[in-house]
């Protein structure tokens, strides 16, 4: 019999594996797109707001420094993804706007990360994909750990929301 360590050990390296796996098989399909992980992650996170967001509301939401958001943000803005706008109600502030542009790239971007998440499950039958559905579920419900208070850093929290 397995000591527990060992399997948890064992377990946590797998799942490493696999998330290195899929951040690979997601590149692969994203290089074409010409766009990177993060600009996309902050591209999608643009598209949920209502209105625009300003910048430092970016930056709280990916958890990053203000200056990472300026830098995705030039670089979509330069593709013509998103664009800053001026705030109505304080000039003072700017807030980041996707374009027309930018939701086809959003759709492009769906159909490659789906993709690249197919290429991974693809050796999986229909019931062990269900079985797989619901232990992620559980093992991405919120149970009160300091990892759930901070967000999951490093999670793509807007996961399934695509």
């Amino acid at each position: 019999m397995t000591a527990p360590d060992s399997s948890s050990g064992q377990l946590a390296e797998q799942l490493l594996r696999l998330t290195r796996r899929l951040h690979r098989a997601q590149k692969h399909y994203l290089d074409p797109v010409g766009i990177t992980p993060a600009q996309s992650r902050l591209l999608r996170t643009v598209a949920h707001y209502e209105t625009p967001p300003r910048m430092a509301d970016l930056a709280q939401h990916l958890e990053v420094v203000p200056r990472a958001v300026t830098t995705l943000v030039d670089a979509l803005e330069a593709s013509g993804a998103v664009r800053r706008v001026p705030d109505p109600s304080n000039r003072r502030v700017t807030r980041i706007e996707i374009t027309d542009e930018g939701r086809a790239t959003l759709r492009t971007l769906r159909e490659a990360r789906r993709a690249a998440v197919e290429d991974i499950l693809a050796p999986l039958s229909g019931d062990q994909r269900d079985v797989l559905e619901g232990l992620l579920t559980t093992l991405l419900a919120p149970t009160g750990s300091p990892a759930d208070r901070s967000g999951g850093r490093g999670a793509d929290r807007g996961a399934g929301r695509d």
